[in-house]
């Protein structure tokens, strides 16, 4: 199924991006990976098998032009794109009344601004040809706001609500637009927006393994899914939190403070 499948996935010189990509070429998909520091994404290529069917490519997602002549320069040299999975992102975990302005504009620039530029050079092409699919790497904070997490829940928030809208301009183009929304699991991403390790040790009995999430994006190429929310408690506790806001916040809103 993914075999000769061309993917492109950003920010992937670590974490769960680069996950990802080894589980697609070892199905036999060609990826390339994008990433914003040259020697991480070579270190990157040595610890894939098969990284014959591996490229990678310098790119800063909140760099417009950057990110229009990247994604084209891929296109070109993989004769198509099949798959974007768009990755790239951070958080900080900080109190509303304590974080800078410029915490939330570099959130908003890399997590929603930076899906909006790359698919923005990708989508034009796919429609042309009249198949493809972008995967959008969100979060189960995108629908369930926790303490210290104002600006980080309303990028994967807006990230959302750019992944539905897309999803249904889309009906019937051939393009498919998919949404994967983890709860919290071990990766890279905590040494920034978790320097202290409080939140990590708090859910640590919670953290799913990375391999679990990388196993839900390859789902939802192989399987074309709208919409992935793991694991299965986070996703049942966004659903009775929309259905019960008031109930929720008095019987849960301790249990989610943990940063």
């Amino acid at each position: 199924m993914l075999k000769g499948k061309k993917i492109v996935i950003t920010g992937a010189s670590s974490g769960l991006g680069l996950m990802t990509a080894m589980k697609l070429v070892q199905q036999g998909a060609r990826v390339a990976i994008t990433g914003r520091n040259e020697s991480k994404l070579q270190a990157a290529v040595q610890s894939v098998p098969h990284a014959g069917r591996l490229s990678t490519y310098v790119l800063d997602v909140t760099d417009a032009e950057a990110a229009a002549k990247t994604l084209d320069r891929i296109w070109r040299e993989m004769d198509g794109v099949d798959v974007l999975v768009n990755n790239a992102g951070f958080g900080y975990f900080e109190r509303f009344i304590d974080a800078p302005l410029e915490h939330f504009e570099q959130m908003m620039d890399t997590n929603y601004m930076g899906v909006v530029r790359c698919t923005k050079a990708v989508l034009p092409q796919m429609l042309r040809r009249g198949s493809g699919q972008i995967v959008n790497i969100a979060s189960i904070a995108g629908k369930l706001g926790t303490p210290k997490s104002t600006g980080y829940s309303a990028s994967k928030h807006a990230l959302l609500g750019f992944t539905n809208a897309l999803r249904q301009e889309m009906r019937g183009t051939g393009i498919i637009v998919s949404a994967v929304n983890p709860g919290p699991f071990e990766s890279p991403f905590f040494q920034t927006a978790d320097p202290g390790g409080t939140y990590v040790s708090s859910v640590q009995s919670l953290m799913m393994k990375p391999e679990r999430v990388a196993d839900a994006v390859v789902k939802a190429i192989v399987k074309r899914k709208a919409e992935i929310d793991l694991p299965g408690w986070a996703a049942l506790g966004v659903k009775l939190y929309h259905l019960f806001p008031r109930l929720s916040d008095r019987i849960a809103g301790g249990m989610l403070n943990k940063k």
